[in-house]
């Protein structure tokens, strides 16, 4: 097994991972380390959610940081308040043993705008942010990108997904020439092509770890056939079934999310909603709930479940099969995380078999039955 040393990463961060109690690195890890200490290069890395990006791309930019010069070097991009925080974490986690400090900054939407605002006056080296606050911070003179020399965009496909192409735009076409770019998406739909095309080198560095796994192979699928009336009761006998184990469910629409939600609390289980209308506070709390185990499933539309990484979740429900194919990817990739097993399973109604052959054959997966 190879080390984090042997990567080249240096000893003082070595020794904060072995703390975290991260010791030999992953694929994308192994791969893409390497690659991006040596050379100024621009990189894609297409890779699952779960499989150790933060670190493939926060240590790398770590050890560029000079912290000498008190001005933003770096720049993360990602979907999520969520992601943004957590990357924010783990980069000061990675950083508790080295000399000096490097001072990293997170700014999302949902936030008070002055106290971010505030906070980027103090010296920052990187800065963590969703794509919109971003652009409003830059805009209004809050934070001056134009001496980043390293911008990461993670989670890109999501990103996209959620409509930020025009802002994504804006914010690339800024200090081209001094920057890399490197860009991690778990699939390369034909608009992240265009920014490859546009902003990043025509040699641009490429690794695709377990390719042919579009879907996490930890993750077994199944099927099982239902009425749109007998739904709710399928439902509440696999959860039933389940005990204590931990799940999202998925549904198509937002009205769709509320009243399973409702339904399932009446029927006395511990299950909590996402879904667009709500406010930020309200979204925390679930979360919170969430990760600290009060709430065993969450109820979810697919904008909503995005950037949530949650360990330890044994299975995703499909309420309806998502219309898009990437979402059913988005959605199962939710479970198996971290090396662990899980299960995805879809209630599918008569007419519907055909969704399941072409999920099979697009994603390469083989689904089971399975009788409830």
């Amino acid at each position: 097994m190879t080390t984090f040393s042997e990567l080249g990463i240096h000893k003082s961060f070595s020794k904060a991972l072995t703390e975290l109690n991260i010791i030999n690195p992953t694929e994308i890890q192994e791969a893409v380390i390497p690659i991006l200490l040596k050379s100024k290069t621009d990189l894609i890395g297409l890779a699952q959610t779960g499989t150790g990006k933060t670190a493939a791309f926060g240590l790398p930019l770590l050890h560029s940081i000079n912290k000498e010069k008190s001005e933003v070097q770096g720049l993360i991009i990602a979907p999520t308040r969520e992601l943004v925080q957590q990357i924010k974490k783990q980069l000061f986690k990675f950083t508790k043993y080295i000399d000096g400090k490097i001072f990293v900054e997170g700014v999302y939407g949902g936030e008070k705008m002055d106290k971010q605002i505030k906070a980027l006056t103090r010296t920052t080296h990187i800065v963590v942010a969703t794509p919109g606050r971003l652009l409003d911070l830059v805009e209004r003179g809050a934070v001056d990108i134009s001496n980043v020399n390293t911008l990461v965009l993670d989670e890109a496909d999501e990103m996209l997904s959620m409509g930020f192409k025009e802002d994504l735009n804006k914010i690339l076409k800024y200090n081209t020439t001094k920057r890399n770019t490197w860009l991690f998406s778990a699939t390369m739909p034909e608009e992240i092509k265009q920014i490859v095309k546009t902003y990043m080198s025509s040699d641009t560095t490429r690794i695709e770890v377990n390719k042919n796994a579009l879907v996490n192979e930890n993750i077994s699928h199944h099927f099982t056939h239902t009425s749109i009336k007998d739904k709710l009761n399928m439902i509440v006998r696999i959860l039933e079934k389940r005990g204590e184990e931990r799940g999202i469910i998925f549904c198509r629409t937002k009205a769709g999310t509320k009243t399973l939600s409702k339904q399932l609390q009446d029927e006395g289980f511990s299950v909590g909603a996402l879904e667009g209308d709500m406010q930020q506070k309200e979204r925390d709390k679930v979360m919170r709930a969430f990760k600290n185990e009060s709430l065993q499933v969450l109820i979810s539309t697919d904008v909503s479940a995005r950037g949530i990484d949650v360990n330890n979740l044994a299975f995703v429900l499909h309420h309806q099969l998502p219309d898009q194919l990437e979402y059913y990817t988005h959605r199962s990739g939710r479970t198996a995380r971290a090396g662990k097993t899980g299960q995805s399973i879809a209630l599918i109604i008569p007419g519907e078999m055909q969704k399941i052959i072409s999920i099979q054959k697009e994603l390469g997966i083989t689904f089971r039955e399975i009788a409830i």
